[in-house]
């Protein structure tokens, strides 16, 4: 191929010009490449012994630097199109920044990370010999700008080589040299290697880049070194990483495609038009469900997230606490103390862990006086869970209530207090005695409004968990008829108890419909056409409603003859018959003696029952038989029905139109209200604000009202009467009542003083002549 001739060739001096030539056409102009690869190798060349010879720069030594960083940029834009000539290029500078970065000129040392960079990117060398030359340089160099920029392309480079797959030999590699970086300094308080391991591992988790059981327990290391500065970023990173990830996750996207089919058939249903009032109310209703769907479907932080997927976690919350909060260590401040203290208790939480130090730890913080004390409540709360005993809680549940609530405190520190003690119950209900929690409840009628929702908060609480623990007058209606038919069953430490799929009578109800639609069709003699539609409907799921009466694809299978299971109690009581009859006369007299000494016991209770529980009226038991009903009615679905992904489907849908319909007012009649049995959310974090919260969660305080309501008033015009504005446009003359108002208060003294002393002859004269004249221009007009 010939060579074109370019007019800017004649001196070989303007680079970009040829690097453009190059990439165009490679083999036509292969000398002049050639010719400057040996000018770069000779001012390599004259460049290492010159650092190796003067270990002061002066300003000849910089201007050499600034034309050989030229040429090797120059040879990183064009060495993937000589890569026999390049093929020592990328060692050439490898070994010039690991052995001279700490003396080469600061836009040198830049150049040549940029070039490695490059040539990364062209693939010309692999990630692990770019990672071999950046991490020495990135632990051993003072160079802040340097650090920098070699930590941006560590993370660039690990986000690029995971972007489509993940490189598992690369990152393991990666982080086996991040823990032993960990390792290296883990017991010198002066070392700081393992602070960019920390910094490096949490970005990349933050970014999803890694999520493996490997990348925490290098942070698991990190949180148990010498140094605190590396300690504080491991601990930190267990606390709040996952937030960090899920808002780089979402990215402000909102996902209300799901409303929208649900709020026009409740349009078209509720013959809402575009223009009344009705719509409004909609709107208003709808953005108040999408601000409970986002924070329900929103992932939750815990989601295998670093907690979970820590190993051991019993045995790295008592080296944590042995560690950093044990008496022997006070070089820890308190600031430190308490992240390290907020990690403790959300291991124990979490894990339901059995950490008994650390509740007397935290006895010694709770004072009103105590700088940070929301955060500490908000420790012990987090600590909590049902398998502490209740004694170990008990004195941290009494020490609150005696030094926060009480009638000579301020109103904020009552609340604090109050929610405090509402987030351990809610935790380890067992917590609290039944003279306390009916003394704290009397402050439902207090005149601050903070502490009385706390107060109130609390009665709920236990109207769900133990309602026989509060007063009669504080149990509610449902709580007491609840008591009334099934008798106080109290709480027992270490239970279990059954969980609960919200929905499910909406699901029944949805069904019951279907089915009886089916049964109409099927009647009127459109069975083929029905069994069409109900196919249809269930295209594309992979798992089919079952049907009662389909037994086609099951698979009879004979019981062993070993096992044997039956649900009948008769059976049960026919196959222990034969083992009373072996009993002796003794052993008889000792069971009926039993038998009648547990009658006797049942009989008290139910008596002392009856006695503390309301008498109710037939239209109460009426509604407590129709609650007990609708709650056999979901027992059955959730037990003797397999949920398939359609009916999930549609859960969601009826769950949605419901709440629409509730909060539009669109549905009148009352659904009978299902006691639940109490959840544990150990799972949940407990922060300080919510311990330090005054009012209603949601709602927005006076001063947060105010600001928005200044705000919708910036680009309005100002309320009032638009028709002075519209003569002030163009000359005119005033009305009485303006010229009236522009005169001196004393020109107008006497006229006031007379309408003053007008009496009601005077007065009733002139309504008169006013009638009388208006009646008179009324004729007029006829």
């Amino acid at each position: 191929m010939v060579k074109r001739k370019r007019a800017g060739l004649v001196k070989l001096n303007n680079l970009p010009l040829l690097q453009n030539l190059i990439r165009r056409d490679p083999q036509s102009y292969q000398e002049e490449f050639l010719l400057q690869y040996r000018h770069y190798e000779s001012q390599r060349d004259i460049f290492m012994s010159t650092l190796s010879s003067n270990s002061t720069s002066t300003s000849s030594d910089q201007s050499g630097a600034e034309k050989f960083a030229e040429l090797v940029g120059f040879m990183a834009q064009v060495a993937n199109c000589y890569p026999t000539y390049t093929k020592s290029f990328p060692d050439d500078l490898g070994g010039l920044l690991l052995a001279n970065h700490t003396t080469l000129h600061h836009e040198l040392r830049e150049k040549l990370v940029q070039s490695l960079g490059l040539l990364r990117n062209k693939d010309i060398i692999s990630s692990p010999d770019l990672l071999k030359v950046l991490f020495p340089i990135l632990t051993a160099t003072k160079a802040k700008a340097l650090r920098a920029q070699v930590y941006t392309t560590i993370i660039s480079e690990m986000r690029n080589a995971n972007a489509k797959s993940k490189d598992h030999r690369l990152n393991k590699t990666v982080q086996t040299v991040l823990f032993g970086l960990v390792e290296a300094g883990k017991e010198d308080p002066t070392s700081t290697a393992g602070l960019w391991a920390v910094k490096i591992t949490r970005e990349l988790w933050k970014r999803s880049v890694w999520d493996d059981g490997r990348t925490v327990e290098i942070m698991k290391e990190a949180a148990l070194s010498r140094n605190q500065k590396v300690m504080v970023g491991g601990v930190r990173f267990f606390l709040g990483v996952d937030q960090e990830r899920e808002e780089v996750l979402e990215g402000g996207e909102s996902d209300d495609e799901g409303l929208g089919k649900h709020v026009e058939a409740l349009r078209k249903g509720a013959g809402i038009s575009k223009t009344n009032k009705k719509k409004r109310q909609l709107e208003k209703a709808v953005d108040k469900l999408k601000r409970k769907e986002k924070a329900k479907n929103k992932p939750h932080p815990l989601n295998f997230s670093a907690l979970h997927l820590l190993h051991d976690p019993q045995g790295f919350a008592e080296r944590l606490y042995s560690m950093h909060l044990s008496p022997k260590n006070t070089k820890l401040s308190l600031e430190n103390k308490l992240v390290v203290l907020q990690l403790v208790t959300r291991l124990v939480g979490l894990h339901k862990l059995e950490l008994l130090p650390v509740y007397s730890f935290i006895l010694k913080y709770i004072t009103p006086r105590q700088r940070e004390v929301t955060h500490f409540l908000a420790c012990v709360a987090q600590a909590s869970h049902d398998l502490v005993p209740p004694d170990v809680l008990e004195p941290l549940v009494k020490k609150i209530a005696d030094e926060f609530v009480s009638d000579g405190v301020a109103s904020e520190i009552a609340t604090a207090g109050l929610n405090a003690i509402r987030e351990i119950c809610a935790r380890a209900p067992l917590a609290m005695t039944t003279t306390l929690l009916q003394d704290l409840t009397e402050y439902k009628g207090s005149n601050d409004r903070g502490v009385m929702m706390a107060a109130r908060s609390l009665i709920g609480l236990y109207r769900d968990v133990a309602p026989e623990m509060l007063k009669r007058k504080d149990r509610g209606k449902t709580a007491s008829m609840h008591l009334q038919g099934n008798g106080a069953i109290g709480l027992r430490y270490g239970e279990e108890r059954t969980g609960f799929i919200e929905g499910l009578d909406l699901l029944e109800k949805w069904k019951e419909e279907q089915k009886r639609l089916k049964a109409e069709q099927a009647v009127s003699g459109d069975e083929d056409g029905d069994s069409d539609g109900d196919e249809d409907g269930w295209n594309g799921w992979d798992v089919e409603e079952d049907d009662d009466s389909d037994n086609e694809g099951w698979i009879n299978v004979e019981s062993d003859q070993e096992i044997e299971i039956s649900d009948s109690e008769d059976e049960e009581e026919k196959a222990n018959a034969p083992k009373k009859q072996k009993l002796t006369k003794s052993q008889r007299k000792a069971a009926e003696q039993e038998d009648k000494e547990t009658t006797e016991l049942v009989c008290r209770k139910k008596s002392e029952t009856n006695q503390s529980e309301v008498e109710f009226t037939e239209e109460q038991l009426a509604a407590q038989e129709e609650i007990r009903k609708e709650q056999e009615r979901i027992n059955s679905l959730a037990t003797t029905r397999i949920l398939t992904p359609a009916d999930f489907a549609k859960l969601a849908e009826l769950r949605t139109t419901t709440a629409l319909s509730k909060l539009t007012g669109a549905t009148k009649k009352k659904a009978p209200v299902i006691t639940t049995a109490h959840t544990a959310i150990h799972e949940d974090t407990v922060t300080s604000d919510i311990i330090a919260r005054t009012q209603a969660p949601g709602k927005a305080s006076k001063e947060e009202k105010l600001a928005k309501v200044i705000e919708g008033r910036e680009d309005r015009e100002k309320f009032g009467s638009s028709k002075h504005k519209k003569l002030d446009e163009k000359a005119h003359s005033t009305t009485n009542k303006e010229k009236q108002r522009k005169k001196n208060f004393l020109m107008t003294l006497a006229s006031t003083k007379r309408r003053q002393r007008k009496g009601l002859v005077e007065r009733g004269k002139q309504l008169r002549g006013h009638a009388a004249q208006k009646k008179r221009q009324g004729q007029k007009r006829k």
